[in-house]
């Protein structure tokens, strides 16, 4: 088949194959469009998910006869000075968006700059123009696109239903929102509920737009980024370890003001929160990265929404930095929504079946008492349980496995401490405490597991974990192949702070453990060890594993549930979790603490206004 020049409309076509993909792609680029113009003001009007109607109006400079003829001709653009393709400060730049978008869709462009007494309007069919012909309307632009694909109905089929093209239109315009604060952005039309974003100016309008667009919960429980490192400038807002997601949906990420999805910035969250969050979940952030437009290539993809970063490796390092920093500076801080699903299970509805009265109950309306205090005279004897000074509630007879102990000494002023002082001890694993706001329920194992692991890393980064040599050498017995992989890797964990040796076909003995563990459970430790040289299948990787082996030791040498502390216990442990960063959370991802505001409590008893 010999070669042949394609006709202009067919080559259009081709190009809005790759250009327009769905309603939602012709939104941003004609937005895109208005933004680059200067818009202050764009409304957006969509019927059917924008099937058959997309109407964008902005405020911004207008075009003249010359330029708005121009307009729909492929490759003709107003945004590349000199031909440069490395220096792009535009949102647009490849000039085949209107060209594009009139091959298959019906294309009306009005427009009017501010110098001209009228506007123009030009019409495009099937890639034929009509006009430009006078229309009267005010300074700017509008573009109107109806029956998207009318004339491609194989593209036309591949759309999906109404309400999820909606919903794409919607997250193409929440994200240009969130890139352009200063411009008011309204979204509307018969197939939507209407959003309305004003523009936002000065100090903290990023913030404020994003507490717009994602929420106030998200403003409320993040953390501000701020830094700047190898030319990479980083902003935006990164959500507290403990506010997380089931997806990435919510992760934004915008280089020079454009969103954008990279795996060079997917990764550098991924390993930000590797320490804080559960595999599963998924922390929001909102990250602005501002680059040398002459480091990063934009022009990937023709829907400009994939990037290459000439130093990925410097853009990784600047964002992991920022957001290490940011959480460090947050310290102990936790979610607000921990305390929110607390008070949801407090306030849900219990349908329970009536229990027949127990052995406990047995008697107690015949003489009056409940049976298991066999000596009622020694609750006199031990004198008012509920005294201030009280120390010692869990040895009433009756309770012989007391689930609360209380215990209360003189303790300074509350506001002096944001984590409080203890007030008692639950079910010996969780620590309840009172600071000038509210309550605090603190997980002894969770918050002291997160403060063990914190020191194991300062340790590390100064050299080798320093050790304690055992009296006896702990001598583990295990299977012969999990003893041939810690004996490979017994250099490198000596520097842990672990020296161990084989001790037979069958066994290792520990002669040196860590001196930050103390008195744990290195028989447990070492068989957790192995399992996980068993499932890395290398002992190449524990320099690669070192977050995941400090972890594993944090857990042996932590507070274990169900451990009876001392009120001086608790409280050392709460003035620790106050200066440990990171301390909101444990290494597995949940809340160390909850903390109940005194209107939280108030409202489960009704004595709200």
């Amino acid at each position: 088949m010999p070669i042949r020049q394609l006709p202009e409309d067919l080559i259009n076509r081709i190009a809005a194959g790759e250009v327009v993909e769905r309603p939602a792609s012709v939104i941003k680029e004609l937005v895109e469009n208005s933004i680059d113009a200067g818009a202050r003001r764009i409304i957006v009007t969509t019927a059917s998910g924008g099937k058959t109607l997309m109407r964008i109006e902005d405020d911004g400079h207008g075009m003249d006869r010359d330029d708005l003829i121009l307009s729909i001709e492929r490759h003709a653009t107003s945004k590349l000075r000199e031909d440069e393709l490395d220096d792009i400060r535009t949102l647009g730049f490849r000039g085949e968006a209107l060209a594009s978008i009139g091959s298959v869709a019906e294309l009306t462009i009005c427009s009017r700059p501010a110098q001209a007494e009228n506007g123009l309007r030009l019409d495009m069919r099937s890639g034929v123009r009509g006009g430009p012909v006078p229309h009267a309307m005010n300074r700017g632009t509008i573009v109107e696109v109806r029956n998207l694909f009318a004339n491609v109905p194989a593209r036309l089929k591949f759309l999906k239903s109404d309400r999820a093209e909606a919903a794409a239109i919607t997250d193409v315009l929440k994200r240009l929102a969130m890139a352009n604060p200063s411009v008011h952005f309204v979204l509307q039309g018969s197939d939507r509920s209407a959003s309305n974003w004003p523009a936002i100016t000065g100090p903290g309008a990023l913030a404020a737009r994003l507490a717009q667009v994602i929420g106030d919960d998200f403003a409320k429980n993040a953390v501000a980024l701020a830094s700047e490192r190898h030319g990479v400038t980083v902003a935006g807002l990164a959500g507290l370890p403990t506010y997380t997601r089931a997806n990435a949906l919510s992760q934004f990420y915008f280089v020079n003001g454009r969103s954008v999805r990279d795996k060079v910035l997917v990764g550098a969250i991924r390993a930000a929160y590797a320490d804080y969050t559960f595999r599963d979940r998924f922390p929001v952030v909102a990250l602005y990265l501002a680059v040398d437009p002459a480091e990063v290539d934009v022009n990937v993809h023709p829907a400009k929404t994939e990037l290459r970063f000439r130093d990925a490796g410097a853009v990784r390092g600047a964002v992991i930095r920022a957001i290490g920093e940011a959480l460090t500076a947050a310290g102990f801080k936790a979610s607000t929504t921990v305390a929110e699903d607390v008070l949801g299970a407090f306030t849900a509805p219990v349908y329970a079946a009536p229990v027949a009265p127990g052995p406990a109950y047995a008697g107690a309306e015949s003489d009056g008492r409940f049976a298991g205090y066999d000596h009622p005279s020694s609750l006199r004897e031990q004198g008012n349980p509920f005294a201030p000074n009280y120390r010692q509630a869990g040895s009433l007879d009756g309770f012989n496995e007391p689930s609360a102990r209380i215990e209360v000494e003189p303790a300074p002023q509350l506001t002096e401490y944001p984590l409080g002082t203890a007030r008692a001890q639950m079910f010996d694993n969780f620590i309840i405490a009172q600071n000038g706001e509210g309550l605090l329920l603190v997980d002894q194992h969770a918050a002291h597991e997160r403060l063990v692991y914190e020191r194991f890393k300062a340790q590390l980064a100064s050299g080798p974990v320093p050790s304690q040599a055992q009296l006896i050498p702990l001598v583990v017995e295990l299977p012969e192949e999990d003893c041939a992989r810690l004996e490979e890797a017994a250099r490198e964990l000596e520097r842990f702070g672990l020296y161990l040796e084989r001790f037979g076909p069958r066994a290792v003995a520990v002669r040196e453990t860590p001196a930050l563990l103390g008195n744990s459970d290195i028989e447990g430790l070492v068989r957790d060890l192995a399992d996980g040289l068993a499932e890395w299948d290398s002992t190449a990787a524990i320099s690669d594993r070192m977050e995941a082996i400090i972890a594993r030791m944090a857990c042996h040498g932590s507070v274990r549930s169900g451990r009876r502390l001392r009120v001086d216990e608790m409280n050392a442990l709460l003035r620790d979790m106050e200066a440990t960063p990171h301390s909101g959370q444990c290494i597995h991802g949940r809340p160390t603490y909850v903390e109940l505001k005194k209107r939280d409590i108030e409202r489960l008893f009704g004595r709200s206004r």
